[in-house]
């Protein structure tokens, strides 16, 4: 293993840590109101109907099979009597038709945008490098999950996973990650500069939900039929307040 891939593996996973999290408390600070995904809906709608959905839920499904493949050990789903190779066959499937959702879905998004005039010229350069490092991730990803209908003795499960649930205790299993494919490297690598990005681009509206919509109370609107106040020319003004 040579030096630049031994701190690859150590230094470049803290730094992306620390960017993504300084990033996000930084945009949070001094760009509130550029916390948003700039909703180009109102320029083209019909083709965002077909592509938003698909790649949404395609990447929620790719969000959940990384967690679940890099946080849970390979001897957790052994001990429930789930073997490896059942594993590995329900995540290349489902891994792939969610990885083929998720990369469809962008190519409509990006088609669209370069196609469509208006949603177009509101796009930045900010967004162009974005669509460039999210497409990467996500195709390196899907070409990874598809190489793995080849059966192979080096699985990301023995190789990256311990070495991503090592960042978090300080011990990244820097030799186990050196054991991995190539192609699991690259997306690896690919992932990073995703999360470098994250904090300074639209898709940090992810970590926005509207929370405190379910907790909001009732605003009930009623008009005063009798003694209402007067406007100019004697026209009855209506006044809405809240309860």
């Amino acid at each position: 293993m040579s030096w630049g891939e031994d701190m690859l593996w150590t230094v470049a996973p803290y730094v992306t840590l620390v960017i993504f999290v300084g990033g996000l408390i930084w945009r949070h600070k001094y760009d509130k109101f550029g916390w948003t995904t700039r909703s180009s809906q109102l320029y083209e709608s019909p083709l965002l109907r077909v592509a938003a959905p698909l790649f949404h839920y395609g990447l929620l499904f790719v969000i959940v099979g990384h967690v679940t493949g890099l946080v849970i050990p390979l001897a957790w789903t052994g001990a429930v009597g789930v073997s490896n190779e059942a594993y590995h066959a329900n995540a290349v499937v489902w891994g792939g038709l969610a990885g083929l959702a998720t990369l469809t879905g962008l190519a409509l998004l990006i088609y669209r945008r370069r196609t469509k005039g208006p949603v177009f010229l509101a796009t930045t350069v900010n967004d162009k490098v974005m669509y460039v490092v999210l497409a990467g991730a996500i195709v390196t990803g899907t070409v990874t999950t598809i190489a793995g209908l080849v059966p192979s003795e080096v699985s990301y499960r023995t190789t990256v996973a311990p070495w991503f649930r090592g960042i978090f205790t300080l011990r990244p299993d820097v030799v186990a990650m050196s054991q991995a494919s190539g192609l699991y490297k690259v997306h690896t690598v690919v992932g990073m500069m995703l999360f470098l990005l994250f904090p300074f681009s639209r898709l940090v509206h992810a970590l926005s939900a509207p929370v405190g919509y379910l907790f909001r109370p009732y605003i009930v609107y009623r008009s005063r039929s009798d003694g209402a106040p007067r406007g100019p020319g004697g026209v009855r003004v209506r006044q809405n307040r809240p309860l």
